[in-house]
């Protein structure tokens, strides 16, 4: 074992047991048991361990109760982050055991208080609804079905449309596609899409301005953990490697993943978005992150 290895492998086991199955390669009891551990220890249980009677986190759909707009950031503390978070971190599904029909009764949305599993406006909001209700086992079909009314001429999609936006935004789209792929796979429904949002990406080589071919901003190339919303090519790769859908076009978004590649191997946190957490799982800007370091090596062992 090299000692890149075994420094991503002494993780919480959030993070662990996706390195033992998908770096090391270990037997899937193995890399099972450890993942069974997500609800009794580390981050897992003490994220489950917020949970409200009511069913929410932080007594909010998106914001936790009685936030107003102050501070730095955003809070990362309410309903949806910590759902996404226990996802993400494989959280066995039945452990969560009620939870749908408790945020049926008591959870709405902050935006024109709309009941929480039919989901708002908000194309990111909808993606994290879709993935973690298919999860769950919530009936999120509708929200499915919005992505289809919403998706623009583009091919994408754009949180901002509320507003007259008829431009997609690289960060609403690499979202829907998220939670499209995740309720595809879960329904064996798809309508077509998540297909016209892959090209939104690839047409624009995850990184660049259709129009003039420079890099969209210079956070396509800033690699954050938590993600949260925020795209990056990173995040936009290892969401192909997971639809397994290698493109040619990809291959300048690929190198500049390997060039941010450290002397020791490891990847550096460009900085956590900032808001109140629940407590923090990833190191300070600047440091070897193990997430980034885990995402970048599974990504270009696909790549090849």
């Amino acid at each position: 074992m090299s000692e890149l290895t075994g420094w991503l492998l002494d993780s919480d086991p959030a993070l662990r047991w996706q390195v033992e199955r998908d770096i090391v390669k270990q037997p899937k009891g193995v890399w099972e048991a450890t993942r069974r551990r997500v609800a009794e220890e580390g981050f897992g249980a003490r994220l489950l361990a917020e949970q409200g009677a009511d069913g929410m986190w932080g007594g909010g759909a998106f914001f936790p109760a009685g936030y107003q707009g102050k501070g730095p950031g955003q809070p990362w503390t309410a309903t949806t982050w910590s759902l996404n978070s226990l996802r993400e971190w494989g959280l066995d599904a039945t452990v969560l055991d009620g939870t749908v029909e408790l945020l049926a009764a008591n959870s709405r949305w902050e935006y024109e208080d709309l009941p929480y599993w039919g989901g708002e406006v908000d194309v990111c909001i909808n993606s994290w609804t879709l993935a973690n209700g298919v999860w769950l086992g919530a009936d999120v079909d509708g929200i499915a079905g919005w992505f289809v009314e919403h998706q623009l001429g583009d091919g994408g999609w754009n949180c901002e449309w509320v507003e007259g936006s008829t431009r997609s935004s690289f960060h609403s789209t690499l979202n829907a596609l998220k939670g499209l792929l995740i309720y595809e796979r879960a329904t064996g429904k798809s309508s077509g899409v998540r297909e016209a949002g892959e090209e939104y990406l690839l047409e624009r080589r995850l990184y660049q301005r259709l129009s003039t071919k420079e890099p969209v901003a210079e956070w396509v190339g800033q690699f954050r953990s938590p993600v949260r919303w925020g795209y990056s090519v990173l995040n936009a790769a290892d969401y192909f490697r997971d639809a397994d859908r290698k493109d040619p076009r990809m291959a300048e978004a690929i190198e500049m993943i390997r060039a941010a590649r450290q002397a020791d191997g490891t990847w550096l946190q460009a900085g956590r978005h900032p808001g109140e957490v629940w407590f923090e799982t990833d190191v300070e800007a600047g440091e070897p992150s193990k997430w980034l370091t885990f995402y970048a090596m599974r990504v270009l062992e696909w790549w090849g």
